[in-house]
């Protein structure tokens, strides 16, 4: 494999002669700049064997580097080792951006090929302007992986199929007609979307184009009077065809949308640039007049209706038995010697598999085994899978995607023994976690001012985590979602009712282990005080925290109050759903601490 990832690399070369560029830029994404993405636009991976969802990857004429976030530096060390690719550790002092790097290795005169569809308008704008104080061109070079890619998969062609209201809640004509009194709010004509998740959650249709991801591949470009999908035709059945007629949406071919923009006059075009690919923002008419502003379908999804809360706490409930029914069985299956992390993820994904409205994994499940737990976004394949032993933490973070949800969960097991290092670090997080799961805060309040809470117990021992704590969770859609989250870095948008968010800090001792809580937190009302509203947090999540590794001196009465209200709330939510071996073992769970 890693002759082969050299000789495509070396293919890719040939093409910079004829192209007449030094430098080409290979990100993770699609035309959507989706976070995941069909296997069509898998460019990255295939370029250089580094599987993780996020990456940038830049090849040079004598060199070639990839830029990660720190969830995949171990993942992408081992990768990449024997490439001839060297990983660039985003976040850590002395790594350049891609931008400098890019000026310290070329020279005035060079060129810097992109394929414009797959960047963003913002990304371009921002990467032109480093690029040319240094004398740097960049040329769209969109069909180059169409020349050395020759197995490249085809696009996915399974059409769309409608979400049902019992589940959305509200009738997509009502959100076109809200989307429509913002456009007259806002006095433009029309809006151009690109981003997947909001076209699929206007429009009430899910999709099978993306693993573990319910969207399909389009456009929709929504005016005062008319809207408009661009969709390949072969995903277009009868049922499709019935229901966007019902909904008065006309549909065009996919691959015409910029056609169409061009040939746009004296409208008003409003469209979000980090959401919008480059070459789709140039084909826009000159005649036309572009607004740059955030989506309105994005806090429009965030904010979840009744329908939609109510649905989740269901998906909440089946989700929880399921994994009640996994760690029951995983107590007495380790001990056999017989398991290992990719046959517990069967085993789970088949416990998920029984209960209503499951429609599959809303990710690939993390299963890491001790010094695996601290790969961040670990994924277990047969070179890799560890056997299970009696002894350590198994980390594992999964979720499902329902009918009327989509659930994330982490929970960190004690398979056995601990050291006391692991027991401090597990009693570090969860103090963390449930610091966070107890805020209450005034309306206005941003993730980031939050986040502190959830990090606190671990900077007072001089550690830390560098990915978010918090990030916003679909409705039977991607279980990343913004525009909300609580993390480090600054992010405008204020916690409001109705958002649904993950809370999952955590730590990662290279080498050793990985420990990290996740549970799905709820905005709510928490009544009125000094200067307005406050909001507090519900968690949705419905299953045990592993209690072996606490160390009880290190939590608060507060802390311990909460823990023990948590874990009575899961026992009588769940019990009723289980058989009489299962409700015993979930009873020793959630015991009391005193």
């Amino acid at each position: 494999m890693k002759q082969a990832i050299k000789n495509r690399i070396e293919s890719l070369r040939k093409e910079f002669a004829k192209r007449s560029i030094t430098a080409f830029i290979v990100p993770s994404t699609d035309p959507h700049l989706s976070e995941y993405v069909a296997s069509h636009w898998k460019i990255r991976e295939w370029i250089t064997g580094f599987t993780g969802s996020a990456g940038t990857a830049v090849i040079l004429e004598n060199q070639a580097g990839l830029w990660t976030d720190s969830r995949y530096f171990i993942q992408a060390e081992e990768q990449l080792n024997e490439t001839g690719i060297t990983l660039y550790k985003e976040m850590v002092a002395g790594t350049p951006t891609i931008a400098d790097y890019l000026c310290q290795q070329l020279k005035s005169g060079d060129t810097v090929g992109i394929d414009g569809k797959m960047f963003s308008v913002e990304q371009v704008e921002q990467l032109t302007k480093k690029l040319w104080k240094h004398g740097i061109d960049i040329e769209d070079c969109d069909d180059l992986f169409n020349m050395v890619w020759k197995d490249r998969p085809e696009l996915p062609a399974t059409p769309p199929f409608v979400h049902d209201m019992a589940h959305a809640g509200k009738s997509s004509n009502k959100k076109l007609c809200e989307i429509r009194a913002i456009l007259k709010e806002n006095q433009v004509d029309g809006l151009l979307v690109s981003a997947l998740d909001e076209i699929a959650w206007t429009l009430n249709l899910r999709g099978n184009d993306i693993k573990c991801n319910p969207l399909f591949i389009s456009y929709l470009y929504i005016s005062r009077k008319h809207t408009i999908l661009f969709i390949a035709p072969e995903k277009v059945s009868p049922t499709l065809t019935a229901y966007l007629k019902d909904i008065e949406v006309e549909w065009l071919p996919y691959d015409e949308v910029e056609g169409f923009l061009r040939e746009l006059e004296n409208k008003t075009i409003e469209l979000q640039p980090a959401k919008t690919n480059y070459t789709l923002y140039k084909a826009i008419s000159p005649a036309c007049t572009v607004i740059r502003r955030d989506s309105p379908i994005a806090q429009l999804k965030a904010i979840r209706n009744q329908t939609e809360i109510s649905g989740i706490r269901s998906a909440m409930l089946r989700d929880g038995v399921a994994m009640v029914r996994f760690l029951a069985w995983l107590d007495m299956a380790v001990a056999s010697g017989k398991e290992s992390e990719l046959s517990i993820t069967k085993k789970l994904e088949a416990f998920r598999a029984k209960g209503t409205r499951y429609i599959g994994n809303s990710f690939d499940t993390i299963a890491g085994y001790q010094e695996h737990g601290a790969i961040v976004h670990y994924s277990a394949d047969e070179t890799s899978n560890s056997p299970l032993r009696s002894e350590g933490f198994l980390l594992l973070d999964s979720g499902g995607q329902y009918l009327d949800g989509t659930t994330d969960i982490t929970r960190t097991i004690a398979l056995g023994a601990l050291t006391q290092e692991q027991k401090n670090d597990y009693t570090l997080v969860l103090k963390g976690h449930i610091n966070l799961a107890m805020a209450q805060f005034p309306a206005g309040t941003r993730g980031a001012q939050l986040d502190v809470l959830a990090r606190m117990p671990l900077w007072q021992q001089h550690k830390n985590y560098l990915h978010g704590t918090g990030h916003g969770v679909g409705h039977f859609l991607n279980v990343h979602e913004g525009p909300q989250s609580i993390r480090m870095n600054e992010n405008p948008v204020t916690l409001q009712p109705g958002m649904v968010t993950s809370n999952e800090p955590g730590v990662y001792i290279s080498g050793k282990y990985g420990v990290r809580i996740e549970n799905l937190i709820l905005v709510r009302e928490a009544g009125t005080g000094m200067y307005g509203d406050y909001y507090e947090f519900d968690t949705l999540t419905l299953c045990p925290i592993c209690q072996k590794g606490i160390v009880k001196e290190q939590l608060t009465a507060d802390e311990i109050k909460w823990l023990n209200k948590y874990h009575q709330q899961v026992f009588d939510s769940l019990s009723p759903h289980l058989n009489q071996q299962e409700v015993s073992w979930l009873r020793q769970a959630t015991l009391p601490i005193v």
